[in-house]
C-alpha cells in the first residue's frame, strides 16, 4: 500500500473549482483503490508522496522536510489568474505573484489540467520537464443526465416554464467570469430564461465586486443569481437547462463544464485558445458577446442543433470520464512512489 499525505484547504472556500477538483480525486481514489493506497489528509507525518492542493504558508514549510517524500503540486492557476480575479494592492500582488512561483519551484513535479499551461509555467522559469498533464474529471454519479420526466419535475421544483429555453451559467461572480456578458445577453434575450450558480466567494476582495453586486441586485427578471448552491444541488439545474454558457476570459479546465458534459447538457464557451486541445471539439465557440447571442438564438431554434451538442457532450464525458482518469492517477502515484524508492 502506497503512502499518500494530501494537503488542502480547498474546501475552507465555497463555490470554487480548486475544491471540486480536490474531492473529485479524493473520492476516485476511495472508489478505485482503497487497498492500494492509504491516503492521509494535512498530516505532517513521514510519507511516501506528499500530493499539495493548495498553497498554505504551513504547507510551503513543509516542503522542506525530508519526511515529505515525492512532492506533488497542483496547478489550479497561475499568478496571472489570480490578478485577474482577486483585487489587491500592487504590493501584495506582487508578493502573492513571486511566492506561487516558489510554491511551485519546491516541487518535484507539477500536474497542470491543460497542456496549454506547459509553456506558460516554463515562462516563469518552470522546467516543462518536470510537469504532467492530467485532464479533470467528474463522476457519473454525482452529475447525470436526467429522463425528460424528471427534468420537468426539476423545472417545477425550482419555478422554470416547462417551455422555457434555459441558458445556465455557473462560477464565482467576478470579471474573469464574463459575468457582464451573461447579465447583457439576459437583457437582450428576454423570451430566455437565465440562471447563474455562484457567488462572491472572496467578498470585497474579487476582482469588479463593486459593479457586480449593483448588477446582481438588479439584475433583468428573467436572470436569477442563485448565490453559492451546494455542489449535490448544482446536477439539478445542469439538467434544467438548455445549454451551458461560460463566458469566461481566463480559465485553466473549468470543472463546470465537465459537469454539463457529464449531464449531456451542450456546452457554449468563449472562443479561448486554452480550450483547444480539451473542449474546442465538444462545444459550441463564440468570440463574443455578439455571437454568443447569436448562437444561442440558433440552438433556441434547431432541434437538430440541440441533438448535434448533446451528443457531443456525452463524447466529451466518455473522453473525461471518472473510469479512464482513475488509471491514470494510479499509474501516475505508481511512478512517483517508485522514483523515491530508488533513491533511498
Amino acid at each position: 500500500m502506497i503512502d499518500i499525505h494530501m494537503f488542502s484547504s480547498a474546501d475552507k472556500v465555497a463555490g470554487q473549482g480548486v475544491g471540486a477538483v480536490y474531492t473529485e480525486l479524493l473520492d476516485l481514489l476511495k472508489r478505485y483503490f482503497p487497498e492500494e493506497f492509504k491516503i492521509s489528509i494535512n498530516d505532517y507525518t513521514p510519507s511516501l508522496v506528499s500530493h499539495y492542493h493548495t498553497i498554505d504558508p504551513a504547507f510551503f514549510a513543509s516542503t522542506f522536510s525530508k519526511r515529505r517524500g515525492r512532492k506533488i503540486g497542483y496547478v489550479h492557476f497561475l499568478p496571472d489568474t489570480l490578478d485577474q480575479s482577486l483585487r489587491l494592492p500592487g504590493v501584495a500582488r506582487w508578493t502573492l505573484d513571486k511566492y506561487v512561483v516558489a510554491f511551485y519551484k519546491r516541487m518535484d513535479i507539477l500536474v497542470v489540467v491543460n497542456p496549454n499551461f506547459i509553456p506558460r509555467l516554463a515562462a516563469y522559469g518552470i522546467d516543462p520537464k518536470k510537469v504532467i498533464y492530467i485532464p479533470n474529471f467528474v463522476s457519473r454519479e454525482t452529475f447525470y443526465p436526467e429522463t425528460p420526466t424528471n427534468k420537468q419535475i426539476l423545472r417545477q421544483k425550482y419555478g422554470v416554464k416547462a417551455s422555457a429555453f434555459v441558458v445556465f451559467g455557473a462560477g464565482q461572480v467576478q470579471d474573469r467570469k464574463g459575468v457582464d456578458d451573461f447579465i447583457a445577453l439576459a437583457k437582450r434575450n428576454p423570451d430566455m430564461r437565465f440562471i447563474w450558480a455562484g457567488g462572491f466567494s472572496f467578498g470585497m476582495i474579487t476582482n469588479g465586486y463593486d459593479h457586480l453586486k449593483s448588477a446582481v441586485a438588479n439584475a433583468p427578471e428573467n436572470l436569477t443569481f442563485t448565490g453559492i448552491v451546494p455542489r449535490e444541488e448544482m446536477v439539478d439545474y445542469y439538467n434544467i437547462a438548455d445549454v451551458f454558457l461560460l463566458p469566461s476570459f481566463e480559465e485553466l479546465f473549468p470543472m463546470a463544464v465537465l459537469e454539463a458534459f457529464s449531464t449531456q447538457t451542450p456546452v457554449m464557451v468563449r472562443d479561448l485558445q486554452l480550450y483547444d486541445t480539451i473542449i474546442r471539439p465538444y462545444a459550441m465557440m463564440a468570440k463574443d458577446g455578439h455571437d454568443m447571442n447569436v448562437q444561442l438564438r440558433k440552438l433556441r431554434d434547431s432541434p437538430a442543433m440541440q441533438a448535434e451538442y448533446t451528443q457531443k457532450s456525452q463524447n466529451a464525458a466518455a473522453e473525461y470520464s471518472e473510469e479512464r482518469l482513475a488509471r491514470v492517477w494510479e499509474r501516475f502515484y505508481r511512478e512517483q512512489a517508485a522514483l523515491v524508492k530508488t533513491h533511498e
